[in-house]
């Protein structure tokens, strides 16, 4: 079975110009499309990243390094740029603490971190951008996408419409649910 396409061809009384509505529904569509594996990275890493205080997904690892002898252990946790370090005591010239041991004596530490694997790690960096970092052009970016998929929403649907105003009402529900998380 042979199908054939007929090509339409509007003549000039059939073709109108696009108005408001149809150029934001047609740039919503299309900056949707364009930011999806953004939102898939950027929420994926977003929820491994609120449980980065565990040890979810983690992969422990050894470091041993020599850092400056006869460090004070209230100042080994700086040097060795570990969190919330605490001695836990220290026998002759051998600080122990939770994550390892430090020679006081030789400047041997040697202790163990737990890190997301390189590819979470570096999806987490995204969170954690600043106007410093490599990535902050990529942040900004998607969050003017996203401010501007937020803001296209409001012309899917012609005003005085049903699905206009129930799209205020869930846009003022949205905004009211937000301020009472952060009071929270």
């Amino acid at each position: 079975m042979l199908i054939k396409f007929h090509h339409f061809k509007p003549n000039m009384e059939q073709k109108k110009s696009k108005n408001i509505h149809q150029i934001m529904r047609g740039l919503h569509r299309d900056v949707g499309y364009f930011i999806i594996g953004l939102i898939i990275i950027y929420t994926l890493s977003g929820i491994v990243f609120i449980y980065r205080d565990r040890d979810f997904l983690k992969q422990e690892t050894l470091i041993e390094k020599t850092v400056a002898p006869a460090i004070a252990p209230s100042d080994l946790g700086e040097t060795l740029k570990i969190k919330n370090f605490k001695a836990t005591k220290t026998e002759g010239e051998i600080v122990y603490f939770k994550e390892g041991t430090y020679n006081t004596a030789t400047g041997a530490a040697s202790y163990s971190v737990k890190e997301l694997p390189l590819v979470l790690k570096k999806f987490g960096d995204i969170h954690k951008a600043n106007s410093k970092s490599p990535v902050h052009w990529i942040t900004t970016i998607f969050g003017v996408l996203l401010l501007f998929l937020a803001i296209s929403a409001l012309w899917m649907f012609k005003r005085g419409t049903k699905l206009f105003s129930r799209g205020l009402i869930l846009t003022a529900a949205g905004i009211l649910f937000c301020i009472v998380l952060f009071f929270l």
